[in-house]
């Protein structure tokens, strides 16, 4: 989501809420494709990409308060019926 925007050259807010162990609270930062990102992987394998939360935060990204920071929902289970 972030990298498919900033590659259209769109800046946007992404927010999102802290854990109270975190100390609580909102952050939110400003991104735009002069924005210098660091990315880093765990392990080997590319992640498992879950449809429906890649759907809730492309919805948020295109509001006018931005990203807006989203657990991700269940993944559907294997050999249940797909919604598409």
């Amino acid at each position: 989501m972030i990298t498919a925007k900033l590659r259209r050259r769109e800046g946007f807010v992404f927010s999102w809420t802290s854990t109270p162990g975190a100390g609580s609270g909102r952050s939110a930062i400003w991104l735009d494709p002069s924005s210098t990102l660091f990315f880093r992987y765990f392990g080997s394998r590319p992640p498992a990409i879950n449809r429906e939360w890649i759907e809730v935060l492309a919805a948020s990204s295109n509001n006018p308060g931005g990203l807006v920071f989203t657990a991700e929902p269940e993944s559907p289970k294997e050999g249940a019926p797909s919604r598409s």
